[in-house]
């Protein structure tokens, strides 16, 4: 089957022209893609990207289906709206990028995988109806969720927190119900998850990105060792060390998921609370921190954990303010009157003394407002079609406060 282009085209975004084989995704080029971190990463550590065909070439090798529209694309397959002829059954068509067959081993490891998402029956999880190959196209027929997905809903704003609150706790128990067994989906993003217009929220794409990397048991040079998933929304150990990777970076996923939908942001390498971006429970900090733990050890170590959590919060009312008196007024001023007046007159004397003693530290470090030493831990490169991207992790450790981590991704050759 052909999936070349129908014309020639470039990304609007560099100028670039497009591959042959592209996602589709905003019709961005790979490099731009990595770029804004929604590209999937699969694999061989390169964004997959392939052209979606359309409804009509497809309907030749699905003759049981009336292919009825492109649903959506991304580095993991494309997905149609189609109608079952025999059981008059609305379906959704997710066929995988044509060249994952190349693989000798892909055809088992289809099957053995398609079997196992089968048998997940869970209110929240896309239900897996049928899978198969046509003519080396591997498919599946999944149930059809008449909705959008969070991206959609999102769509570069942020969301309530009630909302939120009621949307995650039914995301953590769909994860829970996989990850109890031996399920994790290495995915979990925006557009994974399906928001439907009767109130129901499902997971979409379990164990696709786990077709596209095999299974534990294959031999650490494999592609088992190698990272998989979306920059922005992938686990530290999705790129350090994929081959440990378990159900708690699905854990760590959703953090940022909600930490997206709380603020309408992603979270920076400087994590600041939710509640320093928007005006929130100050409550759902911890929460939302704690699920993007750099250690995954120290990650709620169940999703179910995380969902009791945000649930006692929905449920429990927020402490109620103290009430205002005259003598809470005066102390609230005198606070200010030495926040702006005594403060000053005892930080600039330490300051002339530092400037005396390390004249050259004082003048690199105090204009960015901390004393901070940062230290890239790992450096790796990724390509494709012949632009290639670093991917850094990197320890900061600022002066009196803990030590952190965080990823850059950083395009080579702009």
């Amino acid at each position: 089957m052909s999936t070349e282009p129908a014309s020639p085209s470039h990304c609007p975004h560099c100028g670039e022209p497009l591959p042959t084989h592209s996602s589709g995704l905003m019709d961005l080029c790979p490099r731009c893609l990595l770029a804004t971190g929604t590209a999937t990463l699969t694999a061989d550590g390169k964004a997959r990207a392939f052209t979606s065909p359309p409804p009509e070439e497809l309907a030749r090798y699905f003759p049981q289906l009336e292919i009825l529209e492109l649903l959506g694309r991304g580095g993991m397959g494309a997905v149609y709206k189609a109608r079952q002829k025999e059981l008059d059954r609305i379906v959704a068509l997710k066929i995988l990028p044509p060249d994952i067959g190349e693989d000798p081993a892909f055809s088992e490891r289809f099957t053995r995988e398609a079997r196992a998402l089968a048998k997940l029956n869970h209110p929240h999880i896309v239900t897996l109806y049928d899978f198969g190959q046509a003519d080396g196209l591997y498919y599946f027929f999944m149930e059809y969720v008449d909705g959008a997905n969070l991206r959609q809903v999102l769509n570069g704003r942020r969301m309530a927190a009630k909302e939120a609150l009621a949307i995650v706790p039914q995301i953590c128990d769909a994860l829970q119900y996989a990850h109890d067994r031996g399920i994790v989906h290495r995915d979990i993003k925006p557009e994974n998850i399906l928001l439907g217009r009767d109130g129901t929220v499902k997971i979409a794409d379990f164990g696709v990105a786990r077709l596209l990397t095999g299974d534990s048991a294959t031999p650490p040079d494999s592609e088992s060792t190698r990272v998989v998933g979306t920059p922005s929304y992938m686990a530290p150990e999705q790129v350090n060390t994929p081959q440990e990777v378990d159900h708690r970076a699905d854990i760590y996923s959703l953090g940022v998921v909600l930490y997206q939908m709380l603020t309408g942001e992603l979270p920076g390498h400087n994590l600041l609370k939710p509640s320093r971006r928007v005006r929130i429970d100050v409550r759902i900090d911890e929460i939302v921190l704690r699920a993007l733990e750099q250690n995954p050890e120290q990650r709620y170590q169940q999703a179910s954990v995380l969902r009791t959590q945000l649930e006692t919060l929905a449920t429990a009312p927020a402490s109620p303010a103290p009430p205002e008196t005259p003598a809470s007024v005066w102390r609230r001023l005198w606070a200010f009157v030495i926040d702006v007046t005594l403060v000053p007159i005892a930080v600039f004397p330490l300051l002339a003394l530092l400037a005396v003693f390390f004249p050259q530290q004082f003048v690199l470090e105090v204009p960015f407002g901390l004393f901070t030493e940062e230290k890239v831990i790992k450096t790796d490169t990724v390509e494709e079609d012949g632009h290639k991207s670093r991917v850094r992790q990197i320890e900061v450790t600022p002066l009196g406060l803990e030590t952190y981590t965080y990823t850059e991704f950083t395009p080579l050759d702009r």
